[in-house]
């Protein structure tokens, strides 16, 4: 592990780079360490069972009398979501908005800690000082409130961390991002900016939030005689206001469904973050005292996501809701890259049951929170930096980045796309790559973090697309006998009563197997009758079926 050289920033990104989540980078300087954001992701089509994704903090771990605390941009899953598994190894304190750390708060419910969290709640201009750093708070615009870009005073110069923002000109919450003090923090002069790169491949400026109310009111104004079920994220809260606002508007009672979003939407309302006219939400046990034209549904899954609730109404399997032709489903989302199967399985269901669907395709019902083109390209020319590096999205976003920074005049050689586990070394005059920590992904899957590895995720794969063969057998070594089987038991290969014959010559051929391999040696040990049938058999099922199942052998010395 390389050493810190004396008066050297190390810029370490633990997640968030060549991948869409898990964002958390690590600023350190000599016995000082910063984290910002502690973000998990989403498993891969080929993560069988993988509930969740979290970076690798080993590094952290090693060094955890360093870390001065973790400060939080915003309060999305990909922001700060693996803080409840990272507290389990280290207790730094916590610094973020008022929103942000309602959201923790309700998270860290859910799971038993070996210590209490230390929470600090901060506002936009807010400053705290951890150790020799300086971490300023900026108001910005995004999909959720709250959010705030970081400027971070270190001993060789500012570092500006961009989160995850936009350029709303008619935000819902009154208040647009704070571009006169990114531009008086340019004007002092920034080292380095690592700014935001998702929607870096999409010219122009992201609509404001706003569009969507428009959509909503006509949407809602051309279909007075349905019940209209709105999907969005959970933690869209200026969205929710806007639906809730619609309804309240057309004289509707409003319902909310799904675990995340009664969370959320509890959670910003109670911290006033929304405002709800009395008497317009009601229970989701009530709706059946209500016509269906009178009533609007709020509801997570606007992802496809098989345990939410649109999952749920869409395939008749919700205890409350079922979904017919007096339904208008309006999915206000886009879908995240991966899920594109799972939202357009949703819609045709859906569709099946006679039920209207409108989506981002359709109309106008979603809008991005990150930055295009245009507006990243703002952020450089507020900040002014020395240094460039893109974060916070697949290798082509940071690279579209990258060239954004080239078209605004700078220079090829202080531009640097990073990957998880390098390490960037700054002082006041330079900026170098310094070596590698370790880095990578532990996978949460169920109560157990990180007892998943290649090595199972191998087997998992393995048994999904080959099934398993088990062969159990007695054998005596000393006296060298087969005293009892093999049974042969097959799960996911074959379907055995259709295949007895195959079956049988397994059996014939395991047998076969096991007493040559005891009339071979004076001593026979598990291990070597265990390789000895799995050799065997694999070679002989390739042979008839072209296919490569797990063997299995259970071999009991009697």
């Amino acid at each position: 592990m390389p050493k810190n050289e004396k008066g050297k920033l190390r810029v370490i990104p633990l997640g968030g780079l060549n991948e869409i989540g898990k964002n958390l980078t690590v600023l350190e300087y000599a016995d000082d360490i910063i984290i910002i954001d502690c973000g998990l992701g989403f498993p891969d089509e080929d993560m069988l069972g993988i509930d969740l994704v979290i970076p690798d903090i080993s590094y952290l771990e090693a060094n955890r009398e360093k870390i001065r605390g973790i400060v939080l941009t915003h309060g999305h899953e990909d922001h700060i979501g693996a803080i409840p598994y990272v507290l389990r190894q280290i207790n730094p304190p916590i610094y973020g908005t008022n929103l942000t750390l309602g959201i923790i708060k309700n998270k860290l419910e859910e799971h038993v800690l070996p210590h209490t969290p230390a929470l600090h709640c901060v506002h936009a201009g807010s400053t705290v000082r951890l150790g020799c750093f300086s971490v300023e708070f900026i108001h910005v615009n995004h999909s959720i409130a709250d959010a705030c870009c970081l400027a971070i005073n270190t001993p060789v110069g500012t570092v500006v961390h961009s989160g995850d923002f936009k350029l709303d000109i008619t935000p819902i919450d009154g208040e647009m991002m704070n571009i006169t003090r990114l531009g008086e923090i340019g004007k002092k002069g920034v080292l380095l900016l690592m700014c935001e790169s998702t929607n870096a491949e999409r010219p122009g400026y992201t609509p404001s939030e706003k569009k969507v109310g428009k959509s909503l009111e006509y949407i809602f104004t051309t279909n007075p005689d349905k019940r209209i079920v709105i999907a969005t994220f959970s933690s869209n809260v200026h969205r929710v206001q806007q639906i809730i606002n619609v309804s309240a508007h057309h004289g509707r009672k409003v319902a909310i469904t799904g675990r995340s979003m009664l969370n959320i939407i509890g959670a910003a309302v109670e911290l006033g973050y929304m405002t709800v006219p009395d008497g317009v939400l009601i229970d989701i046990n009530e709706i059946k005292r209500y016509k269906p034209e009178q009533l609007t549904l709020i509801t997570t899954g606007s992802q496809g996501e098989p345990m939410s609730a649109l999952y749920r109404m869409a395939f008749a399997d919700h205890s409350q809701i079922t979904l017919g032709r007096n339904d208008l489903v309006v999915l206000s989302s886009s879908a995240i890259p991966g899920n594109e199967k799972l939202v357009g399985r949703i819609i045709n269901e859906l569709s099946k049951n006679g039920v209207s669907v409108l989506h981002d395709a359709l109309v106008e019902v979603h809008v991005s929170g990150h930055a295009c083109q245009e507006e990243l390209k703002l952020m450089q020319a507020l900040i002014k930096p020395k240094y460039f590096m893109p974060v916070h999205g697949e290798y082509r976003h940071l690279a579209a980045n990258r060239e954004l920074a080239l078209d605004m005049g700078m220079s090829d050689k202080n531009i640097f796309i990073s990957d998880i586990g390098k390490v960037l070394e700054l002082d006041r005059r330079s900026a170098k790559w310094g070596g590698t920590v370790p880095a990578g992904k532990i996978l949460v899957d169920g109560y157990g973090v990180g007892d998943v590895g290649n090595i199972v995720l191998r087997d998992r794969r393995h048994l999904a697309q080959d099934g398993l063969i088990v062969v159990v057998a007695s054998v005596d070594t000393d006296a060298r006998l087969l005293l009892s089987g093999p049974d042969i038991v097959s799960r996911g290969f074959v379907y055995v009563r259709e295949s007895e014959e195959l079956m049988e010559e397994v059996r014939q051929l395991a047998a076969q197997a096991i007493n040559d391999c005891l009339d071979r040696r004076d001593r026979t040990d598990r291990m070597e009758l265990k390789t000895c049938v799995k050799d065997t058999l694999s070679k002989y099922l390739y042979s008839k079926t072209k296919r490569k199942p797990m063997v299995l052998p259970v071999i009991m010395n009697v």
